[in-house]
């Protein structure tokens, strides 16, 4: 698995993954109201799709809002349907 990164300035925040200065794939959030995350875009490279990085991304998110006791918002397509399809990840919802 890839390392996975976090950078927060201000209210927005995201994770990364970075191999070589190439920013490969990264997920963005900023904070919406008081306890509360916004998810609002994933990208991955193209041809790195298909490999579980989304996904993983999604995860470092909700491992984030749950240690830091946040709730999330997914306003990105993506982020919404892997939280949705992710049984354990319900109780993260906003």
């Amino acid at each position: 698995m890839m390392k996975i990164e976090h950078e927060e300035k201000g209210r927005k925040g995201r994770f990364f993954i970075n191999e070589e200065g190439e920013r490969l794939a990264e997920i963005a959030y900023f904070d919406s109201a008081p306890g509360v995350i916004s998810v609002y875009h994933t990208e991955v490279k193209p041809e790195l799709r298909g490999e579980g990085i989304g996904e993983d991304l999604v995860a470092a998110v909700v491992d984030h809002a749950r240690k830091n006791n946040l709730k999330i918002i997914a306003t990105c397509e993506f982020a919404k349907k892997v939280i949705d399809e992710t049984p354990e990840f319900q109780d993260i919802m906003a």
